[in-house]
């Protein structure tokens, strides 16, 4: 959540947030008004208290005319102050609840607009002309048939669409892949975390994933747990409740877990293959820092992305996401876009998210800097989604004979393997 003192002091910085993220702007006077008026009632609340104590004081002094008349102000007192604490109460669930819908403040140089808004800061890698190499490139999922890789039939058989089985080297490079994304993360000073799937909902809703995000979310209503979609969720609320000392930040986590999705709203999208799933594995980076120090941090999540997908020799690009495309929790964010040849465009395959403050006031999560304790901030990096790089994996360094030519930075963890080969049938 914000900070309340930056709505009442500068308003029309979130007015014209809200706005860019083509939320509600009306929100914002609803939130000052119910501001307004818990701080009001919080006064009039603490003035009858106050006169309460001080009638208290003077009932055993006073005269047998005087109490008769105390104790008549005293009862009035004790039905004013119960009304004036009900009124701040509500006022302040209210507050609580209106500030929980508002989204973080997008970041200055963020491009407004929608989804087909982003601006491309990056390109690398060079795009193969599979036409000047004599061949039709095949989409992953004919590659994966014929490497014994994916199973995509009894994915659904057992579990419905968007279920799949990775078989034989298809499971074999998913273990590569999150071998190798643990190793760099490890590399670059990350702690590896194998983190839960399931989390209450005060994580889920203190990540801010119960939001705009809710349709996506997988609820167990028997036990009240919630299926992470990602494991920036168990991350963030691994610290919940906590102060943190300053000389322990930056503190740095690389989880890997199953990951949960509805694929809400997205009927008829990418409904082949393994691109779009409901259940996956990812490796996530996830950095606690001072305030002051989470836009140099994003730009170190983002070279550590960029240096993973150069490993793994894809072409990719990097988008600076449009402020109505951003998450709610999000101040700014930059996705690496990797080439499908297939689809003849670029995908998402990696992202990385400044959340500011944002979700450590909700969870509750501070720093101590000498003698001040404040709110630190969070942010995420999506290392490796598995099933989203195999799909690039294979399609871009497919050969003609529907082999695949493995990246040098996987052979270790292939046993040395250069080539996936088809299997025969």
């Amino acid at each position: 959540m914000i900070d309340l003192r930056l709505l009442r002091e500068d308003p029309d910085r979130v007015r014209a947030s809200q706005r860019a993220r083509g939320e509600d702007v009306a929100l914002v006077d609803a939130l000052l008004s119910a501001d307004e008026r818990r701080r009001s009632s919080g006064v009039r609340f603490d003035e009858l208290r106050a006169e309460q104590k001080q009638l208290g004081k003077l009932i055993p002094k006073a005269t047998a005319e005087e109490k008769a008349e105390l104790l008549g102000r005293a009862e009035q007192l004790k039905a004013d102050v119960k009304t004036a604490d009900a009124e701040r109460d509500a006022a302040d669930a209210e507050t609580q609840e209106l500030l929980l819908k508002l989204g973080n403040l997008v970041h200055p140089d963020v491009p407004v607009g929608g989804e087909e808004d982003f601006v491309t800061l990056e390109t690398h890698g060079t795009i193969r002309d599979f036409g000047a190499e004599g061949f039709e490139p095949k989409d992953h999922l004919e590659l994966g048939q014929l490497l014994g890789a994916i199973d995509v039939e009894r994915g659904a058989k057992v579990s419905g669409s968007r279920f799949y089985f990775l078989t034989g080297v298809g499971a074999l490079l998913e273990l590569a892949l999150v071998n190798a994304a643990i190793a760099q993360a490890t590399a670059a000073g990350f702690t590896p975390m194998l983190t839960p799937a399931l989390v209450r909902p005060q994580s889920m809703a203190g990540t801010g994933f119960l939001g705009q995000a809710a349709q996506d979310v997988y609820h167990l209503d028997k036990d009240d747990l919630y299926l992470v979609g990602t494991s920036e969720v168990p991350l963030a609320a691994y610290h919940m409740d906590e102060i943190i000392d300053a000389d322990r930040l930056p503190l740095r986590y690389a989880g890997f877990s199953p990951c949960f999705r509805r694929e809400a709203g997205s009927h008829g999208k990418d409904t082949r293959g393994i691109f779009r799933v409901h259940q996956f594995d990812k490796v996530e980076m996830f950095s606690y820092v001072a305030p002051e120090d989470s836009q140099a941090e994003h730009q170190r999540l983002l070279e550590w992305e960029k240096q993973w997908l150069t490993s793994l020799e894809l072409p990719f690009r990097v988008i600076d996401v449009a402020s109505g495309d951003l998450g709610s929790s999000a101040a700014r964010k930059f996705d690496c876009e990797a080439w499908i040849p297939t689809q003849g465009k670029y995908r998402e395959l990696t992202s990385t998210s400044d959340c500011t403050e944002f979700q450590s006031r909700r969870l509750s999560i501070r720093v101590r800097d000498g003698k001040q304790v404040k709110p630190l901030a969070t942010l995420n990096g999506t290392l490796c989604a598995v099933p989203r790089t195999i799909v690039a994996i294979l399609e871009n360094h497919q050969q003609a004979d529907g082999s695949v030519r493995v990246p040098e930075v996987l052979r270790p963890y292939l046993g040395g393997r250069e080539v996936l080969e088809p299997v025969a049938k």
